[in-house]
């Protein structure tokens, strides 16, 4: 279908209803909040009725997320020693690669068996479509790295993971995105780089961004489209075909694992619609975790847990952050949005309405590493990592451009668009209000009590259900402290069993943190959306030193 992504040059009924678009999601927050906040003072018995009900629901969902988080880490523990480059030399025989390992059995521990398993149900679903894959030699990898505030200290050490990759380094192409309006020193230090790392890939190149483009924003998406399309006209001088083009958008500070890119070679040669498909791995913020304060290190792991969720549920991933996709995608796609602030979930909308719903996210449990926000002292990190949270926040402004789209297409069930729709602004509801309900305004019935509520049976049962479903959730904490102390890094620091001591106890932090870097800054986005003060693109403080 084709429809512009974007909220400028619209003509006059489609821009009143992406205002009024706008609006609807910050309008029903504050509406549930104020609402709940009236019924607390002057009904408190339906009040409580309300979060009651609220709670109910609330640690069903904890609970959920709890387990499938437990069986994503599991299944990223059962691929953790997968030999990806022995799969994808199978696949380039694939007749003769599944006779010879369908009776074969692998390793000696369970995991191995079950991702054996798993790899012979993608190989029979790849066989079926009767589609071949690429053979991997014919595979090229393309990086953009956007800069413009990111000096060497930050982005050399994501160079030099790429450059230990278990993959054919001679396949890759590594492009800086530089801005033309960054800083002299940045400027000289990409082009260092560049010289640095020229002959270790296929090739190592610098795409400078014009610094006033007409209709473009200053963000990310521009600076990125920008270098794409220079790598675009590299590749055809070259005559290598856009279906053979893995793109991989990471932001400056991201460090891959060793197995990244043979990993993703891999999932995309398994993926029978591998065209229309993006790739999301797992992101975990271990750059400099242990050089932060204590809440910034509980509301990163946060982070990571909640894709870790998501990754159970393929239907309803959406790319974030640092990720990966088929380069003829985002060409057929015209790119990223050169507009918007929020250009790692927007790609996949854009991507979904072009296809009309025939594009999918294959999650992939390999993880890669970013840096926790971080400043000069605790304040300043504390204000860095409330405007990151922000800024993913300000995926609010794909609601209204994929609803406008939703109501035009024809093409997409309406059952798809209805279930997208609803989890995209249900989820950017919950974002916004969960944490105030639970921390300030589930207490409030009992505060503003009436005599008669106070004498009758729900006000003393309001306060045990609350405990119980505590209780509850307290106990997915203790699980999520364990899951989180197994994922965190292994540092030289002395005592490091006293720091992850420290991090446990940091997980009381919890209840504060809902508030002040979640619900808070989700709010205020989606206020700012309401308003029409549209949020202008902020790069993340990011500070590292030696520890």
């Amino acid at each position: 279908m084709k429809f512009n992504y974007s909220k400028e040059n619209l003509k006059p009924p489609q821009a009143k209803l992406q205002r009024f678009l706008e609006i609807i999601p910050g309008a029903c927050s504050w509406g549930v909040l104020l609402g709940l906040i009236f019924l607390s003072i002057f009904f408190p018995f339906s009040a409580a009725i309300l979060i009651v009900a609220f709670y109910l629901s609330w640690i069903m969902r904890v609970l959920y997320s709890t387990f499938f988080l437990v069986l994503s880490y599991f299944q990223m523990g059962i691929e953790s020693k997968t030999d990806w480059m022995r799969r994808i030399q199978g696949i380039d025989d694939l007749h003769g690669y599944l006779k010879k390992i369908s009776l074969k059995k692998f390793g000696y521990h369970w995991h191995q068996g079950i991702s054996h398993k798993i790899h012979l149900r993608q190989l029979d679903k790849l066989l079926a479509d009767k589609t071949p894959a690429p053979k991997s030699k014919e595979i090229y990898h393309l990086v953009i790295f956007p800069v413009i505030r990111e000096g060497r200290d930050i982005l050399e050490p994501a160079i030099e993971a790429i450059s230990r990759q278990n993959f054919h380094l001679k396949q890759m192409v590594i492009v800086f995105a530089l801005e033309e309006r960054a800083q002299p020193v940045i400027q000289n230090a990409v082009f260092e780089l560049e010289k640095k790392y020229k002959d270790i890939f296929f090739d190592c190149i610098t795409v400078v961004h014009p610094a006033v483009v007409p209709g473009e924003a200053r963000v990310k998406g521009a600076n990125a489209t920008c270098a794409a399309r220079q790598a675009a006209a590299f590749f055809q001088s070259r005559q290598i075909s856009f279906e053979n083009v893995i793109i991989s958008c990471f932001d400056a500070d991201t460090v891959v694992s060793p197995n990244y890119f043979s990993c993703l070679t891999y999932h995309f040669m398994v993926c029978p619609d591998r065209q229309r498909a993006s790739f999301q791995p797992i992101p975990v913020y271990h750059n400099n975790i242990w050089q932060v304060p204590g809440f910034a290190r509980v509301v990163e792991t946060g982070s990571s847990f909640y894709q870790l969720i998501e990754a159970t549920n393929p239907e309803k991933l959406v790319t974030f952050s640092s990720h990966s996709m088929s380069f003829k995608a985002l060409v057929d796609v015209d790119y990223w949005p050169v507009d918007m602030i929020s250009d790692d979930s927007a790609i996949f909308w854009k991507a979904y309405i072009h296809y009309d719903g025939q594009y999918q996210v294959i999650p992939m449990y390999v993880t890669l590493s970013m840096d926790v926000a971080s400043a000069d002292n605790w304040w300043q990190t504390a204000q860095s990592v409330y405007k990151q949270k922000q800024r993913w926040a300000w995926g609010v402004e794909n609601f209204p451009i994929v609803m406008r789209a939703f109501l035009k297409s024809k093409k997409i069930p309406l059952y798809e668009r209805l279930r997208l729709g609803f989890k995209l602004f249900e989820g950017h509801l919950s974002w916004a209000t969960s944490g105030f309900i639970l921390s300030v305004i589930g207490w409030m019935p009992i505060i503003f009590a009436q005599r008669e509520f106070a004498a009758s049976v729900v006000f003393y049962n309001v306060s045990d259900i609350r405990n119980t479903i505590f209780a509850l959730g307290f106990v997915a904490i203790v699980i999520t402290i364990f899951l989180s102390l197994s994922l965190l890094p292994k540092t030289k620091i002395r005592y490091r069993w006293l720091l992850k001591i420290l991090h446990a106890i940091e997980w009381l932090m919890v209840p504060l943190i809902l508030v002040v870097f979640s619900a808070l800054p989700a709010l205020h986005a989606q206020t700012r959306l309401m308003l029409g003060k549209y949020l202008e693109f902020w790069v993340t403080d990011k500070k590292r030193t030696p520890l």
